[in-house]
């Protein structure tokens, strides 16, 4: 069942995957670490109002599957969600800190990889049935131009 969160004038439902490595991709998210960087990645969650549907934390990786508001972007989710938990684990594991020297313990980059029931040739055929034919070829204005 699909449940929209719901603003003053509006309802949505934004979804994001979000996966995430270590620097390096070493292999530190084990035992005691892997447990706390969950609990500070749901801490965060709560904090910024992001629903976290699922998530899993594996020795190199990190996954989440969050619902989030119109108002947040996946950039700022990110933002939040490396540098927050970065910082914290940083400060609580001093072998961490002698592996990752510079206080940067998450690589640069991370994938983001938004979540919908329709497809995208579900909305080109709701765009092109939309008031009758265009009319002319103008009218239209594909993407690749």
């Amino acid at each position: 069942m699909r449940r929209y969160r719901h603003g003053a004038h509006t309802k949505t439902d934004l979804k994001v995957h979000v996966v995430w490595i270590p620097k390096y991709r070493k292999r530190v998210l084990t035992g005691d670490v892997a447990v706390r960087t969950r609990d500070i990645l749901r801490q965060i969650a709560a904090e910024h109002e992001l629903e976290k549907i699922t998530g899993k934390v594996a020795a190199d990786h990190v996954h989440m599957f969050i619902s989030y508001r119109p108002t947040q972007n996946e950039s700022k989710i990110m933002q939040w969600l490396k540098g927050i938990s970065s910082r914290v684990l940083l400060s609580e594991y001093a072998h961490l800190r002698r592996q990752f020297w510079g206080k940067h313990f998450w690589a640069r980059g991370y994938l983001a990889v938004s979540s919908g029931n329709i497809t995208d040739e579900m909305v080109q055929k709701y765009i092109d049935n939309q008031e009758g034919e265009p009319l002319n070829d103008d009218s239209r204005f594909p993407i690749d131009q």
